[in-house]
């Protein structure tokens, strides 16, 4: 190259730079306003170091040189700019970027051309770069100068004859790591944007597939990556399906322009620091679970539910609900059947066999129960109320007062006895323990093939069934003058509270267990699906796994909406299906530890 074409490669450069610097003014009172002087005068900066490197005959740059430099020669005062071009065109693209994120983090965003045009000019900007600096690499460098080469070899000769370490010396080594530190940093952070990023597995969401701290390798270009709070980058051209594990951005967490910030902001941090760092914090201080590393198990166009830990779907050509087969192959319900090796790896194991076991069994109970049956036992048990009250002859005094909050199932079963007594002394006890009992059946719902809305209005039948039966056992036993100190001797109370213990255990576990018709059916009754470029995930481990079925706080509500008097739960269930440019990538490749390297998949299950 002549040095006539790299001097118009040099403005070309700097013309687009500071093009660009013109897309980033704003004129907002935020941090946005930073961006135009931030890229603006590192453009000038480099401009003007360029013009004292490539034009020494021009009057004005020449007297600014002898200012500093008293050398008749005009190549040797401007060969001495090629280390400091050559090092502001080394991090021109990351100012720019930087200075990309800065104008659309105010509270105004900017428009999608804005943004496109940037982009444009950024990348033009970058290819510049690049080529100038190919052409100032001291391999190259005499293509374009042979005085030059000759200066920098000079100033090679002159170094290595230096001997030993001077202080000089030393501040030039240190700068010089630093520099490359930085550098690298925001290399890094380019490749990890739209190449490839590693990431350690934060929690037990993937057991036995992932263990804390295994290490992954995520492959993003085909995944669309876009430039930091854009919506330019690279086109999608990756379709996932069932089974594929995917790293994604939390969707409970907010993506504004200011979490955005941090969060980019953060990496930049965090890789400055070697990983000791991490600024992306919540309010209280704990690190974000951002992104999040799950499976895909809905994909475009199905609408699911998951009952007994068996994941159904229907598409819009089925109106039946069909298992999900290959979920079974990932889903880990019960982590003691895995092997000790992988088992001594695992800080938590959420359920114990015998807890399990009493899942399974509190299920099948379930499964049993018929509708109908229980309509004539709840009467049944209702009469046995009055029989009872009546014959206590208890004085009654005001109303019976129950609070929704008293439905919750745990405080049935723990103030039964209370409960008990409250109602023999009520004026209007046998009224409410029959509505409690019975307002259901006054019209028994058709459920419509929902196993889900079926399971759990079968499970409040056996919680309002349990929790009658106690309070009729201690009537009974206060009939019987048996003193209340002994009451907790009763066989038959003992029995119960078993049954209640089983009980609430599986209501506790009622939402990782199962799932409601997801998508929900619209007003009229009709199936919906999930849309197209969107996905539906969790993770493997079930029970320990705060995916896209669970919202991050909990509520009370009922277990059936077809029940009135339903008894209650603290529930986080809200499930939320992902976005396809929430996806940042599939994880590719397990590199550490060493021992369980390879392609992620049933690993965990081999």
């Amino acid at each position: 190259m002549s040095m006539t074409n790299f001097k118009k490669l040099n403005i070309l450069c700097a013309v687009s730079c500071l093009l660009f610097s013109l897309t980033t003014i704003s004129f907002n009172a935020d941090l946005s306003l930073a961006a135009f002087p931030l890229s603006l005068l590192f453009s000038l900066i480099y401009f003007f170091s360029s013009l004292l490197l490539v034009d020494p005959e021009n009057r004005c740059i020449a007297a600014v040189r002898k200012l500093t430099y008293r050398d008749e020669n005009p190549i040797a005062p401007s060969a001495r700019y090629i280390a400091v071009v050559r090092e502001l065109l080394q991090y021109m693209p990351y100012v720019l970027l930087i200075s990309f994120v800065f104008r659309r983090a105010g509270e105004n965003g900017t428009p999608f051309f804005l943004d496109l045009v940037s982009v444009i000019l950024w990348i033009i900007s970058s290819v510049f770069v690049l080529c100038i600096l190919h052409f100032l690499n001291p391999k190259h460098i005499s293509s374009v100068s042979a005085e030059w080469k000759g200066f920098l070899d000079s100033q090679r000769e002159k170094a290595s004859a230096v001997r030993g370490w001077t202080f000089r010396r030393i501040i030039k080594e240190a700068v010089s790591w630093i520099d490359a530190l930085v550098q690298a940093v925001f290399l890094v952070l380019l490749i990890n944007i739209f190449i490839v990023q590693l990431y350690e597995i934060p929690s037990e969401s993937m057991v036995p597939e992932f263990l804390i701290k295994d290490r992954v390798v995520v492959f993003k270009t085909l995944s669309g990556p876009k430039f930091p709070l854009s919506r330019i980058g690279i086109p999608y051209a990756k379709k996932y399906n069932r089974g594929d594990i995917v790293v994604f951005r939390n969707p409970h967490y907010s993506t504004d322009r200011k979490s955005e910030v941090r969060t980019f902001i953060s990496q930049i941090v965090y890789m400055c620091t070697l990983t000791t760092v991490n600024i992306n914090v919540e309010e209280n201080g704990e690190p974000k679970a951002d992104p999040l590393v799950k499976r895909v198990t809905g994909v475009p166009g199905e609408q699911l539910v998951m009952q007994d830990g068996v994941l159904y779907s229907r598409t819009e050509g089925s109106s039946d609900f069909v298992p999900v087969e290959d979920d079974a192959k990932w889903a880990a319900w019960n982590l003691n059947d895995i092997s000790p090796s992988l088992k001594r790896g695992i800080e938590l194991i959420p359920i114990s066999q015998s807890n399990y076991d009493k899942m399974i069994e509190c299920e099948e109970k379930r499964r049993n129960v018929d509708i109908l049956d229980a309509s004539a036992t709840c009467l049944r048990l209702a009469d046995s109320f009055d029989r009872f009250n009546a014959q206590i002859g208890a004085k009654k005094e005001g109303k019976f007062v129950f609070d929704q909050d008293k439905y919750n199932e745990y405080s049935l079963f723990t103030q039964s006895q209370r409960i008990a007594v409250q109602l023999i002394t009520s004026t209007d006890g046998g009224e409410w323990f029959r509505n409690f009992l019975t307002d259901w059946t006054k019209n028994i719902p058709d459920f419509k093939g929902d196993i889900y809305s079926e399971a759990n209005f079968k499970l409040n039948l056996m919680i309002k069934q349990t929790f009658a039966k106690l309070v009729l056992r201690d009537i009974e036993l206060k009939a019987k003058n048996v003193p209340a100190s002994e009451w907790k001797n009763d066989a038959a109370i003992n029995s119960l509270l078993e049954d209640a213990q089983m009980l609430h255990q599986y209501v506790y576990m009622l939402d990782r267990r199962n799932m409601p018709v997801f998508p929900p059916n619209d007003a009229e009754g009709n199936p919906t699906y999930i849309p197209e470029n969107c996905y539906f995930m969790m993770g493997d481990n079930r029970f320990n796994s705060l995916d896209m079925r669970h919202s991050y706080e909990t509520k009370l509500v009922q277990i059936t909406a077809y029940d009135k008097y339903s008894a209650t739960y603290l529930s986080d269930m809200a499930p939320q299906f992902v976005s396809r440019d929430k996806i940042l990538g599939n994880t590719s490749y397990r590199f550490w530890p060493v021992s369980r390297a390879g392609k992620p998949g049933l690993t965990g299950k081999k």
